[in-house]
């Protein structure tokens, strides 16, 4: 289980994979794989949950970086990034066509490859909820949206991403145990984290509207599937009692079927 963004590289020259991996983690991203080449990276991706991929132009076999993202965007609409030392006119030409995220010459500077990590996902983000500023591409069941406006909350593929620390930080929906307000901050508890949301409480729910996501208080609401026990006025999820509120009591019992 991992809470991060799961990144997939394509570099066939292991020292600069390892490179890139070593960056990426230091930064609490996870490396997903590492491919060498373009049908290794599309089985990745048809087999992965991949939020991003970064790509190399020149890598082996008989796809080039550029015809990987071609071929990876009749399968899913991830966003990519090239990271190449090619800048020629004519390669740089054909990786436009496929609307990259971002191209960074090799060699690159850590800072700038974060900062177009996190480009590419808020931009991303924009592209799928503006679709008349959008740039057209093939259609996928899976998609990245904000939940509101201001600093974003992404979704995508049964998990949201928020900002921390001025990056994306995973976090899968069937991991959350319940929401939290405390004065002017809401926060998302998992097992092992606590996360700020700088969103209302009502805006998430209602953007995300998942059954399994119940209200039981003005400032609680919990992933149901984590409930333990529960009584009149409180409900436990492991060492945790949350109030139940007696306006919220009734749409808490229609979650259940009386057998």
């Amino acid at each position: 289980m991992s809470d991060n963004v799961n990144i997939l590289i394509v570099e066939d020259e292991a020292i600069v994979a390892m490179d890139l991996e070593d960056t990426l983690q230091m930064k609490d991203y996870h490396i997903a794989g590492i491919a060498d080449n373009g049908r290794e990276a599309l089985n990745f991706v048809e087999k992965e949950t991949i939020d991003l991929m970064l790509l190399d132009i020149q890598i082996k076999g008989d796809w080039d970086g550029i015809e990987t993202a071609r071929q990876l965007m009749t399968v899913k609409d991830i966003p990519f990034i090239y990271l190449t030392a090619f800048s020629d006119d004519e390669t740089i030409e054909r990786a436009k066509e496929t609307k990259p995220a971002a191209y960074l010459i090799k060699p690159y500077q850590p800072r700038n490859l974060l900062v177009a990590i996190d480009l590419a996902l808020h931009n991303f983000a924009f592209r799928k909820t503006n679709p008349s500023r959008a740039i057209p591409i093939t259609p996928s069941r899976q998609t990245l949206q904000p939940i509101n406006q201001g600093e974003p909350i992404l979704y995508f593929n049964e998990a949201i991403f928020i900002k921390q620390n001025y990056k994306f930080v995973k976090v899968d929906l069937k991991d959350i145990q319940y929401f939290e307000v405390d004065g002017n901050h809401s926060y998302i508890v998992t097992e092992a984290h606590k996360y700020i949301l700088r969103h209302s409480l009502n805006a998430v729910l209602e953007k995300l509207n998942k059954p399994f996501l119940v209200r039981i208080h003005r400032s609680y609401a919990i992933n149901i599937r984590h409930l333990d026990t529960f009584n009149d006025n409180a409900i436990f999820i492991g060492e945790r009692e949350l109030p139940l509120g007696r306006h919220y009591k009734d749409n808490f019992m229609r979650h259940f079927d009386l057998l």
